[in-house]
């Protein structure tokens, strides 16, 4: 029977240090053993024995420490995923944004969902929008993650019937052709979403977006990374623009200049300059 890889402390402190660096996800001693459990995965793939030496070909090959950086991250998403905040973009956001959008003489609705994983957030967002916005509004959605493996997963647009669970009564025939296996986004959806790859470290060089999802991300963050990620949305933003964060996040006490909006549905935030 091989031998388990045993990970030292120093081999603890500088893995999450790099991890840090290059993506802003922060492991605690506390959940040290996630990213040990992740790592041993890793370097069994690679058929490598000592993290030593797997710390040696991260630092130096780019897409392998891309590969690493996907295997650490956590993908658990579903379509809908919180109701109360897809409620409150129908009654609250939509009808806000239309209004502003008018104002400004465009008809066209820009959308980033950060952190997509496999797509489930954002196909959400334009099935929704293609079933509430009247004729001739628009909108387009920007959809990145730092995994490459969900997003070709996102882009295939497969499903099957675990994440469509809480689908809104008629949208499974409406939005997906049933194939063998599963369920496959219908075209015209997949068409209104572009998939990107995407680390929130660095800037998207994204701008005037109408609205921005960031759901159960900055989560992972310590404060000094939460905060550079917040300033780099607002930049991304145009003025009066909605920003929604997970229902177990919060920008309380964060350096910024987001406005705190709580509607019936849920709460959110707003740049109201």
């Amino acid at each position: 029977m091989a031998q388990a890889v045993l990970f030292t402390d120093t081999d603890f402190e500088q893995y999450r240090s790099l991890i840090y660096a290059e993506s802003g996800i922060h492991f605690t001693p506390t959940n040290r053993s996630i990213l040990e459990s992740r790592l041993r995965e890793r370097l069994r793939e690679k058929g490598v024995d000592a993290p030593q030496t797997y710390f040696t070909m991260i630092t130096r090959d780019k897409e392998e420490l891309k590969v690493f950086l996907d295997s650490i991250t956590t993908n658990l998403t579903q379509f809908f995923r919180n109701e109360a905040h897809f409620l409150t973009l129908e009654k609250f956001v939509v009808p806000e944004l239309l209004n502003i959008k008018k104002q400004s003489g465009s008809n066209i609705l820009k959308i980033w969902s950060a952190g997509c994983s496999t797509g489930e957030e954002p196909y959400s967002i334009a099935m929704l929008l293609s079933d509430i916005l009247p004729y001739p509004w628009q909108f387009e959605i920007v959809a990145s993650d730092i995994s490459l493996k969900c997003l070709m997963i996102a882009r295939e647009g497969f499903y099957m019937d675990k994440p469509l669970e809480k689908l809104p009564s008629g949208y499974l025939p409406k939005y997906f052709d049933k194939v063998v296996g599963g369920y496959k986004v219908k075209p015209e959806i997949r068409t209104k979403v572009r998939f990107d790859y995407h680390n929130l470290k660095n800037d998207s060089l994204l701008r005037n977006l109408d609205l921005v999802f960031c759901r159960n991300v900055i989560i992972y963050f310590d404060e000094a990374a939460q905060t550079s990620v917040i300033r780099r949305f607002w930049d991304s933003m145009a003025p009066k623009s909605f920003l929604f964060i997970g229902h177990s996040e919060s920008l309380f006490g964060m350096d910024t200049q987001f406005e705190f909006v709580k509607t019936q549905w849920a709460t959110l935030y707003r740049k109201f300059v």
